[in-house]
Formats: structure tokens, C-alpha cells, sequence
């Protein structure tokens, strides 16, 4: 065969390769954009670098997979769904105590969900498999949480955290398969808990409104 011949193959060949190798870089980018949503781009900005937070970001898949993740029991979701309410019923007098329990009633699901809960950073990355577009949220409520800890959170702040526990709550609760037996009280609660929590009075008092 000619030497030119050659050459044009091979030349051939390389073309169709870095086609193919590109096609698969978009594929995997379109597919992590899709997945991890607005997490996708914090991510490229905090590593300066696309191919680097693919890289990260991928290695989070990976890590998650290898977890224990699991749908809560329909006894399990009923009961944290009846807690949440209580929380939220005792914001209206208590706002400090009830978003205390609130984060720790919200580490209590994940937990039982299979999701590790040491690390704060940690747990952003593994929510941010499956729950990407609700990070915004827990990283809103874990700041006021820790502003309410340390006295420096209005009644707002209280509960604009209430609000941001109770997304990351609903989305650890609905986001799974359909569990059995699903009751009425279930459904409900979460709408009383709604009342609660925005009956609050814009003094200051952690009183509702007449």
C-alpha cells in the first residue's frame, strides 16, 4: 500500500477517534448539567476549572453509589412528617428551639436514608447527587442555623431557616420511589405546619398575628 495511502487512513482514523472522544466529552458535560443543575456551575467557578469539576463532580456519583441510599419506610416518613409538624407548631413561641430540632430532625432522615451526616462539606457533596437543585437551601438553613446558635438571628432569620429546613425536608421525603400506604394525616400535616410558620408577627414576638 502507497505511503500516501497510509497516512490517509491513519489520518482517517484520528479524525473519527477525536470525534468520538469529543461526542463523549459533551454527552457526559450535558449529562452532569442536567443532573447536578445549578451545582454544575458552582462547582466550575469554586475549581476554576471545567474539566476539574467534571472530574469532581463524577467522583461524587461514584461516591454515592457506593452508599447505602434508601427510601425511608411509610411508617418511618409518617412519623417524621408528624414530628415536623410539632417543630413547626412550637416555632410560633420557641423560633430558637424549633430550628434546632429542625436541623436535627432533618439529619435524623438523611441518616436514615444511608446518607453519612459527619462533615458538613461532606454531606453538601452528597446530597448534591441527588438532591442538586435543594442545596441552596440546606446551605441557607445551616448559616442561619448557626446564626440562631450564637443569638444573632432575628425572628426572620428564624424563620426564613424553618423555610429553607422544611425544602431540603420535603425533597429528602418525596424525592425516593412511592411507598406503600401513604395516609391522609400524612399528606396534611405538612399544610397545617405551613400555617404555623407564617403566622409569625414582624415585631419580633414570636406571636401570631390576631
Amino acid at each position: 500500500m502507497p505511503a500516501g495511502a497510509i497516512v490517509a487512513i491513519i489520518v482517517v482514523i484520528v479524525i473519527i477517534l477525536a470525534v468520538a472522544i469529543f461526542a463523549a466529552t459533551a454527552a457526559r458535560r450535558r449529562r452532569l448539567k442536567e443532573r447536578f443543575g445549578p451545582e454544575y456551575e458552582r462547582t466550575v467557578s469554586g475549581q476554576q476549572s471545567q474539566r476539574k469539576a467534571e472530574a469532581e463532580l463524577a467522583s461524587r456519583e461514584r461516591r454515592v453509589r457506593s452508599l447505602d441510599i434508601r427510601p425511608l419506610t411509610s411508617p418511618a416518613r409518617t412519623e417524621y412528617v408528624a414530628q415536623w409538624a410539632t417543630i413547626q407548631e412550637r416555632f410560633v413561641d420557641q423560633p430558637t428551639s424549633a430550628v434546632s430540632q429542625a436541623q436535627q430532625l432533618v439529619t435524623a432522615v438523611l441518616q436514615d436514608r444511608g446518607y453519612p451526616t459527619e462533615g458538613y462539606e461532606q454531606v453538601l457533596a452528597d446530597l448534591s447527587v441527588e438532591h442538586a437543585r435543594n442545596l441552596e437551601h440546606y446551605r441557607a438553613a445551616h448559616a442561619l442555623s448557626v446564626s440562631s446558635a450564637n443569638g444573632s438571628a432575628s425572628t426572620e432569620d428564624m424563620r426564613q431557616a424553618m423555610i429553607h429546613y422544611r425544602e431540603m425536608f420535603d425533597d429528602l421525603l418525596g424525592n425516593q420511589p412511592a411507598l406503600d400506604d401513604v395516609t391522609a394525616a400524612d399528606e396534611a400535616a405538612p399544610a397545617q405546619a405551613d400555617e404555623a410558620a407564617t403566622a409569625i408577627a414582624p415585631d419580633g414576638t414570636g406571636r401570631t398575628r390576631p
